[in-house]
């Protein structure tokens, strides 16, 4: 048998040894947010599914807000993964729990409740709350204006703070709050007068506009206010830094003005008239040259939807129009370039849209190689309508003047100076109506996003982003008069 005495000194190291083992375990400091983020290799990410933070089209995800997070993906080195919540109240609860999203990127506002439940980042973009209302009715010009009204925003959302603080001095407002709907559900709902107001961002009616010709803004509800991202609440700042840092990057060296201008530097170029008649001519004329659109892009390996859009913006879709400097067709495309790309006949919609689409092509086919995507499409547009020797000295005076000559955001600002004397003076191939090409390549762009939208399919399978995509329906209605009694 073992005497107890004999157990005790080995009791005793064995003791030492377990607390040794205790005291170090608990010096062993846990992983930062940061840390986790690069050991896994995945940054997961929050956000909403709309057209002002995330969606998908044919061509996959895509979103001012996408892109941005995107960029800061790449920039650590890691996988981006995407998730949608259901409502802003549930994007908040998931942000930080335990194998969930560690940063939210959607459009959010900070505010004083909101500064309780998360840490926001700097801010990166500047938009403003306006109310909404139905062309027609009567406009509203005074919080005092709102009561009585149907009014609805998004449950959990900077806005419904907004018309709470609002009712604390005016009692009898009221206004509904919906984890249902999205923003383009709230605009559409005004456009059908299913609700009499709303409060959204200006950029978000901006982008969502043109798809409902009778919503107006009837008053900014207070300043402007900052949109920044957001991580879980608590003492590690390791991944909010990291945020910061990225975010100062990209504004002092020029990617977030490049991406604020892709999303929004071109939404406002159509009117209500402008938006009625595209969604009459969406409806009555594309379907007989779609097929058509779609033969051309995928021989020439163009998007179909970015042709059909020049075919708007050169002729509405009528395939036997003519100009006054004798350009005809679909694609108005002119003598010299039509017999260029084997077009016999140009009042044929199927031979111009054949002999758009490989002009087109060959052009973006020409261009620098240093100008890469998307700025290569807008600057291929631009030579589409202007000549690719106007743009070339678009470039050169963007050079002089220390801009990026393979940026679009750069050479948009020299273009308009082709028309004016003291520019154009000094290039090779002078004077050339430089204003032209810039509102033809941003009325395209707007063209192409309405056409990206109204086309995307829904979401299908095990993807991450799960739920159905808000598709905005295009209103056929006729917008009744403008100027509403006041």
């Amino acid at each position: 048998m073992f005497s107890p005495m004999a157990l005790r000194p080995r009791c005793a190291k064995w003791l030492i040894v377990t607390g040794l083992f205790l005291m170090l375990g608990a010096c062993v400091e846990k992983p930062s947010t940061l840390e986790r983020v690069k050991e896994d290799g995945v940054l997961r990410v929050i956000t909403r599914n709309s057209p002002a933070t995330y969606f998908q089209d044919r061509n996959g995800e895509t979103g001012f807000e996408y892109e941005l997070v995107k960029r800061f993906a790449d920039d650590l080195g890691v996988e981006l993964k995407i998730e949608t919540a259901d409502n802003l109240d549930d994007l908040f609860d998931q942000l930080g729990q335990p194998k969930g999203p560690v940063l939210a990127a959607a459009g959010l506002v900070g505010s004083e409740q909101r500064k309780q439940q998360v840490r926001f980042s700097h801010p990166y973009l500047q938009v403003t709350p306006q109310i909404i209302y139905r062309n027609g009715q009567s406009r509203p010009t005074t919080a005092q204006d709102l009561v009585g009204k149907h009014i609805m925003v998004l449950k959990g959302s900077s806005h419904a703070e907004q018309l709470a603080e609002l009712k604390l001095k005016n009692p009898s407002l009221e206004y509904e709050e919906s984890d249902a709907v999205e923003v383009v559900d709230l605009l559409r709902m005004v456009d059908e007068g299913q609700i009499d107001l709303t409060l959204v961002d200006s950029n978000e009616l901006a982008m969502n506009q043109v798809y409902f010709p009778n919503v107006r803004v009837a008053f900014d509800l207070g300043d402007a206010r900052s949109q920044s991202w957001a991580v879980a609440a608590g003492d590690d700042n390791s991944l909010l830094n990291e945020i910061n840092a990225f975010l100062d990057k990209v504004e002092k060296n020029g990617t977030l003005q490049r991406l604020k201008d892709r999303y929004y530097g071109h939404v406002d170029v159509l009117g209500y008239v402008g938006a009625y008649t595209f969604a009459q001519h969406l409806q009555q004329r594309l379907p007989k040259y779609e097929k058509h659109f779609k033969a051309s892009a995928k021989q020439e390996k163009l998007d179909w939807r970015l042709l059909a859009a020049v075919g708007y913006q050169e002729s509405m879709w009528q395939a036997e129009v003519t100009s006054k400097t004798g350009v005809r067709g679909l694609m108005m495309l002119t003598q010299n370039t039509a017999q260029a790309m084997g077009v016999s006949n140009r009042l044929d919609p199927k031979q111009s849209i054949s002999g758009g689409a490989k002009y087109l092509a060959y052009i973006k086919d020409q261009l620098d190689d240093k100008i890469e995507e998307p700025d290569r499409t807008w600057f291929a547009l631009a030579a589409y309508n202007v000549g690719t020797g106007h743009l070339d000295d678009a470039r050169k005076l963007a050079e002089r003047e220390k801009l990026n000559p393979n940026k679009w955001l750069d050479v948009k600002k020299m273009l308009p100076r082709l028309s004016q004397k003291q520019w154009y003076s000094k290039t090779r191939y002078g004077y050339a109506r430089g204003g032209e090409p810039v509102h033809f390549v941003a009325n395209i762009r707007r063209y192409y996003d309405i056409l990206t939208w109204v086309t995307q399919p829904q979401l299908e399978g095990d993807q991450v982003a799960e739920g159905n995509l808000h598709v905005p329906g295009v209103n056929k209605a006729k917008p009744p008069e403008e100027n509403p009694p006041l």
